[in-house]
């Protein structure tokens, strides 16, 4: 089929066979800045999708249609079961364990252990502004194509408004658009390359980035404390006060044909912390427990926090980073805010000393964050196997 979009471009969506294809990735230790192995120029005409959803498709172009092994099927929707037999992840008042509260604290220990996912309430950072932060980038995908395409990115950095996630030619698709943004290092903060519409969305966006790096100084500080290190020592090994922020909004159109594609495929973020506000209308955001997907129903004003590769590195696998996705729907476009808590980005990222011996030995070697990175900027979203590769072979 044949999209026309508004610039006059016409994207061609042709048949693909679906098989994955391996991208060979040479030089990595001569990353640099963001950009080397990435390229200025995505290797196929983008497709947006939000275009697609507003086009009165019936169906899904081939190039979104997941295998049938990835598509979505029954799942537990949590907070919906008998209490008995629910799966949840975890909540956690921030609050609470700020003020000396050990059985919380223990539950957000046991949290990481177990499911590498929690959500957390009483976080200190205001609820008006949780909304407003949301409703400023529903109103930014809501602008036209035009004003849209002037923040268009490319892979070299993924800053500005994009609709893939890899660089992989004839790859299958996800049934999203988003725009990515860097709060710190201050040198990548760069105003310009975020959008001037709707005209308060800079003061919100840089205000809600200002509240999410203190609030992820604060679960840096507990994570730390409860792998019995002491309670800097993550934040150090982050880089101290070079640590990287950004951000990914993440806008979901309706989808035709919603259990032939996802939102997001199965993936662990590659970072330290994520720091999700989700939708606060419709549920989309899945985590991987066991063999189950479990549907997480966020609770009104509270983040969905996970964590990341890194975290799982660092901590030698104490803690774990979890296989996540997002399903999508028919009937309601939904629009979430992913905060990066990362590491500085060429610093060595292995497991701590003081969690490591010689009957417990390294199980990963070391590699910044920044040539980790590249793995799923190249290759796109594949489940945990980046970190599973990367244990060490010693």
């Amino acid at each position: 089929m044949i999209i026309e979009k508004e610039t006059t471009d016409k994207i061609e969506i042709k048949t693909k066979n679906g098989q994955e294809q391996e991208v060979k990735m040479d030089n990595m230790s001569d990353v640099d800045n963001n950009t080397k192995g990435l390229g200025e120029k995505w290797p196929e005409p983008i497709i947006r999708v939000q275009s697609l959803a507003e086009s009165n498709l019936t169906t899904v172009p081939d190039r979104f249609i997941k295998p049938p092994s990835q598509r979505t099927n029954e799942t537990i929707t949590i907070n919906h079961q008998p209490e008995a037999t629910a799966i949840n992840i975890p909540v956690i008042d921030l609050s609470s364990i700020l003020s000396g509260n050990h059985e919380d604290n223990e539950r957000m220990s046991e949290a990481c252990r177990e499911f590498g996912f929690f959500q957390v309430i009483n976080h200190g950072v205001r609820p008006e502004l949780m909304a407003a932060a949301r409703e400023v980038w529903r109103s930014f995908f809501h602008l036209s194509v035009e004003a849209k395409e002037a923040y268009s990115n490319s892979p070299s950095t993924y800053e500005g408004y994009g609709s893939r996630l890899g660089v992989e030619k004839g790859a299958l698709l996800d049934w999203n658009d988003y725009y990515f943004l860097n709060f710190l290092p201050l040198v990548l903060k760069d105003l310009n390359k975020w959008p001037s519409l709707p005209s308060n969305i800079r003061e919100v966006v840089d205000e809600y980035g200002e509240e999410l790096v203190k609030l992820g100084k604060r679960l840096m500080r507990i994570l730390s404390s409860n792998l019995g290190v002491k309670e800097e020592q993550l934040q150090e090994a982050f880089g101290g006060e070079n640590f990287g922020a950004c951000m990914r909004v993440n806008y979901y159109p309706k989808c035709p044909r919603p259990e032939l594609a996802l939102g997001l495929s199965p993936h662990s973020d590659p970072g330290g912390i994520t720091i999700l506000l989700p939708d606060d209308q419709v549920a989309g955001l899945q985590v991987r427990h066991g063999d189950t997907w479990i549907t997480v129903n966020s609770l009104p004003n509270a983040f969905v926090v996970n964590l990341g590769d890194q975290m799982q590195i660092l901590s030698n696998s104490i803690y774990k980073s979890s296989e996540h996705r997002v399903i999508v729907n028919s009937h309601k476009e939904r629009v979430s805010l992913a905060f990066f808590y990362n590491p500085k980005s060429d610093i060595p990222i292995q497991p701590l000393e003081q969690l490591v011996s010689s009957t417990n030995p390294p199980l990963y070697p070391p590699m910044s964050f920044e040539q980790y990175r590249l793995f799923i900027r190249t290759q796109g979203p594949r489940g945990k196997t980046y970190v599973e590769s990367h244990v060490s072979t010693r």
